[in-house]
């Protein structure tokens, strides 16, 4: 019998994640601040709550995948927040980006409640969110993760297993700091290049012929070369996933000099942006 699944957040990453799992057979109880977002679902099946207390008390696995802590925190024990509702015995997996301390905070009350608590933030972009092909960085108890293994097999196409509640969180906060870094180098590098008078183009194509290829490099150099940010990963939450990075590294003890730089240059294009960009928008630094 399919898992009766309840997802809170419907943006870029949450609707496609959504819609594989109706397409995978499970009911699904759906919420999010702007009703609206929820309309393709709904006419695919999906119900529609009024609250996020309602999604949890309809659910045996609740998703959420919000934008930030705040938002977190406010459908968790908000007005009609969902923490109240979860049902003893039920899992409850957060995939938004948040810190570890939120995430060990959330284990405990979903702990005195019964509830099976795991963090598991993503990589993949909107694109993986749609083909199911997400990565799912985890924290939590490893029976837990092999009871959700079926509705998380809907949505990725691998998941790993990091330690204890926050740990998902961890590494999740540390690789968005090497994206950051990697996607600010490369904007940086073509500056360079553009300035000396040879087109981006020309670097690109020896990079993906050297030890400086990556995943990055394949889908944020074009966005670079051609000066389009339609967002696929906002710069708006990257900004935030260095401020949580930071925060954390000032918890521990740990200099982080290369991404205390990069969180002052993507403030500064996240300042003067009128719309909402693509984290390789943090080109427009170079551009003004």
């Amino acid at each position: 019998m399919k898992s009766t699944v309840g997802v809170i957040g419907l943006g870029l990453m949450g609707r496609p994640m959504s819609m594989n799992i109706l397409k995978a057979g499970h009911p699904l109880t759906v919420w999010n601040r702007t009703a609206s977002r929820a309309d393709e679902l709904v006419a695919a099946g999906a119900r529609l709550a009024k609250s996020p207390h309602e999604v949890a008390a309809a659910s045996d696995f609740l998703i959420t995948m919000v934008s930030d802590p705040p938002a977190l925190e406010d459908v968790l024990w908000g007005a009609n927040g969902a923490m109240a509702a979860l049902k003893r015995g039920s899992i409850y997996m957060d995939s938004s980006t948040v810190s570890p301390a939120l995430a060990r905070r959330i284990a405990a009350a979903c702990a005195e409640r019964g509830v099976k608590f795991l963090d598991a933030p993503v990589t993949g972009g909107d694109w993986g969110a749609r083909k199911g092909e997400l990565v799912f960085m985890i924290g939590g108890d490893a029976e837990t993760l092999k009871e959700a293994e079926p509705v998380i097999g809907v949505m990725g196409k691998k998941w790993f297993h990091l330690g204890p509640n926050g740990a998902g969180q961890t590494i999740k906060l540390a690789m968005n700091a090497i994206l950051a870094l990697q996607v600010g180098a490369l904007a940086e590098a073509i500056a360079l290049v553009t300035g000396a008078g040879l087109p981006a183009e020309k670097l690109v194509e020896v990079m993906q012929s050297s030890m400086a290829r990556s995943g990055v490099l394949d889908v944020k150099a074009p966005n670079l070369v051609k000066g389009e940010y339609v967002p696929s990963f906002p710069l708006r939450l990257m900004h935030k996933d260095l401020g949580l990075a930071l925060d954390l590294a000032n918890q521990l003890g740990v200099p982080l000099p290369a991404t205390a730089a990069a969180r002052e240059t993507y403030s500064a294009v996240k300042g003067a942006a009128k719309e909402d960009l693509d984290y390789s928008a943090v080109m427009k630094f170079w551009k003004r």
